[in-house]
């Protein structure tokens, strides 16, 4: 799912207030984390989780995993903290008009 610029400006003002629902801890990208990801995408739509690493390819390798096996889209990722978007069955979050 591509997102419009206007698009993700609305759900990073939505996430602002989040907090990170699943953290990676020293065991990195697991089974059981990547079905936590998956769980809270179904019931929450949008979410933030934080990948504490400090090698910075690792992390945009963990991220690029996280939004390919939970088939999510990329909101933003600031320092340790990602916020990702998939729509659910119903669709709780109503995105602005794509132009």
């Amino acid at each position: 799912m591509n997102l419009t610029t206007k698009q993700k400006q609305h759900l990073k003002g939505l996430a602002h207030s989040l907090k990170p629902v699943v953290l990676l801890g020293g065991n990195g990208l697991t089974e059981g984390v990547l079905a936590e990801i998956d769980s809270a995408l179904t019931h929450h739509e949008l979410i933030k989780v934080k990948v504490a690493s400090a090698d910075r390819e690792l992390k945009n390798a963990i991220v690029d995993a996280i939004v390919r096996e939970t088939q999510s889209t990329k909101v933003q990722l600031i320092g340790h903290v990602l916020v990702i978007f998939r729509h659910s069955a119903e669709m709780k979050i109503a995105l602005p008009k794509a132009k």
